[in-house]
């Protein structure tokens, strides 16, 4: 574990060359998350029943007890691992797919989120206030060059849909992101894939991000934030619990719950949900 500054850090959204730092922190991320929760939806009552029946099935073709106990188990095992990226994808999120990521940085460039630890930040000198200058004008420029290689209208629509990443920028390099998605509803923001680079855990950069990008939502209008959470993810659940959030559906105070919630836990396998729905009011 490394000590961060956390004045020194940059929150702002991703860029053209922050894809594939991005997508190496979310595949960091969601190592053993994904067997946790394959793991999960095979103990799940009727998925016991289903692969009893399936073995007893092939017990009669195959006259081995255990070729039909493992088959079943190793066939469903291969399905989810193949399907379940596609279908809920990982982390929470409900867009997987790497070229929707990959869209993300299209809107709003440049956008930076306000980090209240800036003003202890160490002061930087004039020379390199004026060599970073000249390095964002030229990330800007290839950026803009390589745009004009793509189907803007396409990459925006995609844009759209894909919602916003925003990312953690410590001396040029991404140490973590969160994902904040679409959402039909006005006054609701939705975030997921919350992930911190394993070197700069516990001090405190994810509860800076997702704080400074709900207190942003929260100029914007939004009344509520929803937070996805991996459904076997204890740490996640804890994590959410300490900035405020609720489990959807559980009574705060003592008292009824009086807005209702609205956000649906994504589902996968024979149905069974593989998130989390965190809730918080602002």
């Amino acid at each position: 574990m490394v000590r961060l500054d956390l004045g020194s850090v940059v929150l702002r959204r991703m860029r053209l060359e922050d894809i594939e730092a991005v997508k190496g922190l979310i595949k960091e991320g969601c190592e053993g998350t994904e067997n946790r929760l394959i793991l999960h939806l095979l103990t799940r009552p009727l998925a016991l029943f289903m692969l009893a029946v399936l073995s007893s099935i092939l017990r009669c073709v195959l006259h081995s007890f255990i070729l039909a106990l493992v088959i079943p188990v190793f066939i469903v095992i291969i399905y989810l691992k193949l399907t379940l990226p596609r279908s809920t994808g990982i982390l929470g999120a409900r867009r997987p797919y790497w070229d929707y990521v990959g869209s993300t940085y299209l809107a709003e460039r440049d956008s930076e989120l306000e980090n209240p630890y800036s003003r202890m930040a160490r002061p930087v000198g004039v020379r390199g206030k004026a060599q970073e200058k000249a390095k964002r004008k030229k990330k800007k420029e290839e950026k803009g060059k390589e745009a004009e290689n793509h189907d803007m209208e396409d990459l925006q629509d995609r844009a759209r849909v894909a919602g916003e990443v925003w990312v953690v920028d410590c001396d040029g390099e991404v140490i973590g992101c969160v994902s904040r998605e679409p959402v039909n509803r006005s006054g609701a923001t939705r975030i997921c894939r919350l992930v911190v680079q394993s070197w700069y855990r516990r001090e405190g950069l994810g509860s800076l991000l997702v704080q400074c990008l709900t207190n942003r939502e929260k100029e914007r209008g939004s009344r509520r934030v929803y937070a996805h959470v991996p459904f076997p993810s204890r740490v996640g659940e804890l994590f959410f619990r300490k900035l405020g959030y609720r489990l959807q559906g559980e009574v705060a105070d003592g008292e009824e719950v009086l807005n209702k919630d609205f956000e649906e836990p994504q589902k996968g396998w024979l149905g069974f949900p593989v998130t989390k729905v965190f809730v918080k009011d602002l």
